[in-house]
């Protein structure tokens, strides 16, 4: 295994950082300590999204580069007599993924270990065995005997309940398994724009930004946006990997390892031909590798992105991952590198004529 590096700290205090939509603040907090050193100016707009300001050419374009600082994951909306925490999910879950899982509840006195628990199926009839259980019929246990006792740990509806996992290097030392890298790894190729782009001169002003709420409807990256106003915007995400037994190309064609994805396409975005065609050309030019794919059945910030204001040509870029949305998910170190090469060098071209050709493009 290689050595422990600076990049793996900030990657594991990322995904370790707790923050589902509507309580992003550990998450923007470690954001904000990474960023900060790179930026000439960092602010939160008022639904919370973190915006790092860094001033290549005063007058030159804006650029915006968008990961999302939310993570899937539940709220407590009731408890029951015997101290059984019930709760709604937050973002998108599968619930194959969910039961027997370790949960972490952020209660005013402290986060609080849980367990997603539901009837046993050794008592459950043949036929419903063979059924997925359904997320109304989940609880969460916390090791409590009653509705009181729950409620002395600091159990209250309204808490945030966020997926346990550590952050875990693999044998293969480029393979990393962790929660949240939906979108903690977005977050983590903002932050490293910034840093790379301190010592490299840019015309333009480059605003790495932590949105709030993309899960539920990519909330954070509309009011964000709205206050940077962009000339050109990018969504960095994760994508979906192919590379599993049991997934064709026609399903999913990308591979870890393989470059970042060009989404060509998704559910909210169509990207923009012009700068689509720019960013192909310079990753081809660099000879930086590269993957398209599309997500008909997905969306990215890209789709708030490109309707703010009187539009924005947008562009999601993202990292090829496997098993997203449930506890652990894997994704390949060089295609986190790879895509903040190709977005550093995109930036250093965009001078305000290249925006301008762009746009008519």
């Amino acid at each position: 295994m290689t050595k422990w590096d600076e990049t793996l700290s900030m990657l594991k205090d990322l995904t370790d950082a707790k923050g589902i939509p509507g309580n992003e603040k550990e998450a923007r907090d470690v954001m904000k300590k990474y960023i900060t050193p790179f930026a000439d100016e960092v602010y939160t707009d008022n639904l919370g999204s973190l915006i790092a300001k860094k001033v290549g050419k005063e007058d030159g374009p804006k650029v915006l580069v968008a990961g999302h600082l939310d993570e899937v994951g539940f709220m407590v909306t009731r408890i029951d007599d015997n101290g059984f925490v019930y709760f709604q999910t937050v973002g998108g879950w599968w619930s194959q993924v969910m039961l027997a899982q370790r949960v972490t509840l952020m209660t005013r006195k402290g986060n609080l270990t849980g367990v997603i628990g539901s009837k046993p199926p050794h008592i459950l009839p043949a036929e419903q065995r063979k059924k997925p259980v359904e997320i109304k019929d989940m609880f969460i246990d916390i090791g409590a005997s009653s509705r009181e006792e729950a409620q002395e740990f600091g159990v209250r509806p309204g808490d945030s309940v966020v997926p346990y996992f550590e952050f875990t290097q693999m044998p293969n030392e480029k393979m990393l398994l962790a929660k949240a890298w939906d979108n903690r790894i977005g977050c983590a190729i903002a932050i490293e724009v910034l840093r790379r782009l301190k010592s490299e001169a840019h015309p333009n002003i480059v605003y790495g930004v932590g949105t709030v709420q993309e899960e539920v409807g990519t909330r954070g990256a509309k009011t964000s946006t709205n206050a940077i106003k962009p000339d050109i915007g990018f969504a960095v995400d994760v994508g979906i990997a192919g590379d599993t037994p049991g997934v064709t190309d026609k399903e999913a064609a990308s591979k870890m390892g393989e470059g970042p994805q060009i989404i060509l396409y998704d559910a909210s975005l169509i990207s923009h031909k012009g700068l689509r065609d720019y960013v192909i050309d310079t990753a081809d030019e660099k000879e930086i590798p590269y993957q398209y794919d599309v997500l008909a059945g997905g969306a990215t910030d890209g789709g708030s992105i490109h309707v703010t204001a009187d539009g924005v040509p947008a562009l999601a870029i993202t990292v090829a991952t496997r098993y997203i949305h449930s506890h652990a998910a894997m994704l390949h170190r060089d295609d986190f590198e790879n895509a903040v090469n190709l977005l550093v060098e995109v930036i250093k071209g965009l001078d305000e004529d290249k925006v301008k050709e762009i746009k008519f493009d």
